[in-house]
């Protein structure tokens, strides 16, 4: 490329809209939306989340498709979604707790950090990491209770099926796991593995949000320009302006999403096997107690060596990876339903 044509490419703007804030939503209509349109999300995903904490628990290594069919065969279809309306009403106020922390997080680290003198791409980075540690953290209060009920229920095999049970309980629906885990373990029982999932979802989100936020600006520094339609006009430094429709700004939303959670799926792996044994298996010795952390770890490394820790990677990653595509959609079409006023646009050098 000679140097003409490079500063040619590089005297580009591009025009996305702008950052909707927390002050700009219409809250009411925000969280009943938002529940509806991440019911329908997790209602699509469930069977990836199922199939992953089945490879985790199970003592022996099956590939995920493997999985799938050993649990068509045995257990029937429906099987693919056992557990999902106790998972599906812990979804709702743990989002809603989830989006509150996020969004007032971000607005008001976002705005501290432009304050502080760091440059606009920095403090949009580090109020995304920001706004994903306090979300994750908020939203584990409610959704660890029912993780541990749903997987529960998930790792119990029907009536045909041969999967060792990993609990000596049997369960009839989320209810009686409920009354049965806290009759059994107290309190302590429903929040097992509290410490690991904060250990694996705070850092996690932290990463996922400032992953999308970097990833984003890649993506529109490097193709943006090729997917938005080019103004007539140059503006008032002869610089070439690209606005992109609607459809294009979903689209390098959603790849940004998937890059970040792809490589966040990667990196917490080991803590999300470890975190879903302490949830789900009992303990050997003691009924009122379950595993430790590190009788997990040997358990894991006994039975597959430390790639153990990695089992269920594939479809964990795959959930995440399109979990993270479909919920950054889906939020940001949220958010443009729910904004009190039109959006502005926000302008990116290239």
């Amino acid at each position: 490329m000679n140097l003409s044509a490079a500063e040619e490419e590089s005297a580009e703007e591009i025009h996305i809209p702008a950052e909707i804030d927390w002050e700009m939503l219409d809250k009411s209509k925000f969280f009943l939306l938002g529940a509806a349109l991440f019911s329908g999300v997790s209602a699509t995903l469930y069977p990836f989340v199922l199939l992953k904490t089945r490879q985790q628990v199970a003592q022996s290594q099956l590939s995920c498709i493997r999985t799938a069919f050993s649990i068509v065969r045995h257990e029937g279809v429906k099987a693919l979604y056992r557990g999902f309306g106790t998972s599906l009403m812990g979804t709702i106020p743990a989002r809603a707790l989830y989006m509150a922390a996020l969004e007032i997080t971000k607005s008001n680290v976002g705005t501290a950090t432009v304050r502080l003198g760091f440059p606009e791409p920095t403090a949009a980075a580090i109020a995304n990491a920001a706004a994903g540690l306090s979300a994750a953290m908020a939203a584990q209060l409610v959704w660890t209770p029912v993780d541990v009920v749903s997987q529960r229920l998930m790792v119990q095999g029907g009536r045909n099926s041969k999967l060792p049970s990993a609990s000596t309980c049997k369960y009839a629906n989320g209810i009686d796991a409920f009354r049965k885990i806290l009759h059994t373990d107290g309190p302590r029982g429903l929040y097992r593995g509290f410490g690991i999932s904060i250990l694996t979802y705070a850092p996690s989100n932290a990463l996922w949000w400032a992953s999308y936020s970097v990833a984003q600006r890649l993506v529109w520094g490097g193709i943006g320009c090729h997917l938005c339609k080019k103004d007539d006009e140059v503006n008032e430094n002869g610089v070439n302006t690209f606005r992109p429709d609607t459809k294009t700004v979903m689209a390098v939303q959603g790849v940004s999403a998937a890059m970040a959670g792809g490589f966040s799926a990667l990196i917490t792996m080991p803590l999300d096997t470890i975190k879903t044994r302490l949830q789900v298996l009992d303990g050997d010795e003691n009924r009122c107690r379950g595993p430790t952390i590190g009788q997990t770890v040997r358990n894991l490394v006994k039975e597959g060596g430390w790639m153990a820790c990695y089992r269920g990677l594939g479809p964990r990653w795959a959930s995440m990876s399109m979990s993270a595509t479909t919920m950054i959609t889906t939020y940001e079409f949220l958010k443009r339903l729910s904004t009190k006023n039109q959006n502005g646009f926000q302008t990116t050098n290239n």
